[in-house]
């Protein structure tokens, strides 16, 4: 009997990976994929979430998993996947990233041997069908999910039950890039390590500084971003003696802060920080502040609301 997708999301694995790597961080236009979308206001940033989310298609599936044939993803399948993508990096102030042909073939045999064995595994027993060597290594350097490849995107933002929160970080990282998108209909990998990207931010925050729609909070409806924990990643700043605060109204927000996330996870240091009895209310100002690293880490989430490009203000 297949997996149910909400039980198997919350326990998916994540890959074994290596640090990622840096450069220098960059600007670039909003078309581009990176921009400042702390000033840039919340209609830019609603019309940006509504423009790259107006397609979720997720592109049909041509191969045969009984007959473990990889086939192809049809479009616009991978190319709304690589969307969401960028949109989720365009928001945390990252460069976007592109598909990779090769990549995406691979990462289509790893979603087929998925599907035949259905379940989730980064390194398969020898007793699974459909392994080839194409599939046994794009699952070792992929996100996997037990969704189509653009659901599985906000699976991955969101990432309740991943303890390392590993998914998002990747999506997030430094590194990423090329990519690769494979998917069945009910499985789906990612190809997401090994990248060549040298966005080399030095920290980068989920939610980001500035605007954030309350749908990125919200994207998967049995679970919440609230519940899974905010994130800060980093690989030029030790994060692993970080004191966080968040306050909001002049308040203080009951939070519980893990500060010694598993190196390596798309970032060499991460940091989890969970709202403790408490979710994001749109008009809401949450200001972070870190302490107790070489540079002190301030910034402000404002939570708006792009359904019809509400936005209240406190």
């Amino acid at each position: 009997m297949r997996t149910p997708p909400v039980a198997a999301a919350l326990l998916a694995l994540l890959a074994a990976c290596e640090p990622s790597g840096g450069g220098l961080a960059s600007d670039a236009t909003a078309d581009g994929a990176l921009g400042d979308t702390a000033s840039s206001g919340a209609g830019a940033v609603c019309a940006r979430w509504n423009a790259d989310r107006g397609d979720l298609r997720e592109g049909e599936f041509s191969g045969d998993v009984a007959a473990c044939e990889p086939g192809e993803l049809s479009e616009p399948g991978p190319d709304n996947a690589l969307r969401v993508v960028n949109l989720y990096r365009w928001m945390a102030g990252l460069p976007p990233v592109a598909l990779d042909a090769q990549k995406s073939a691979d990462a289509q045999a790893c979603a087929v041997m998925l599907d035949a064995n259905d379940a989730l595994d980064h390194t398969p027993p020898a007793s699974w069908s459909c392994r080839s060597p194409a599939a046994l290594a794009a699952a070792r350097l992929s996100n996997l999910a037990t969704t189509a490849a653009v659901q599985a995107v906000d699976l991955y933002m969101i990432d309740t039950g991943v303890p390392n929160l590993g998914h998002r970080r990747w999506v997030l990282s430094n590194t990423l890039g090329p990519i690769g998108v494979g998917a069945t209909r009910a499985y789906s990998c990612m190809h997401v390590i090994n990248g060549e990207g040298q966005a080399a931010a030095r920290w980068t925050a989920w939610p980001p500084d500035g605007d954030f729609p309350i749908q990125a909070a919200r994207a998967i409806p049995w679970t919440t971003l609230e519940a899974a924990g905010w994130t800060i990643q980093s690989d030029a700043l030790d994060l692993r003696k970080a004191e966080v605060t968040v306050t909001s109204a002049g308040q203080a927000m009951p939070i519980d802060v893990n500060a010694q996330l598993d190196t390596g996870y798309g970032s060499t240091f991460g940091v989890s920080v969970r709202p403790r009895g408490w979710t994001m209310q749109v008009g809401r100002t949450y200001s972070v502040a870190v302490r107790g690293l070489l540079e002190d880490i301030d910034y402000d989430v404002h939570v708006v609301d792009c359904a019809g490009g509400r936005s209240a203000t406190n």
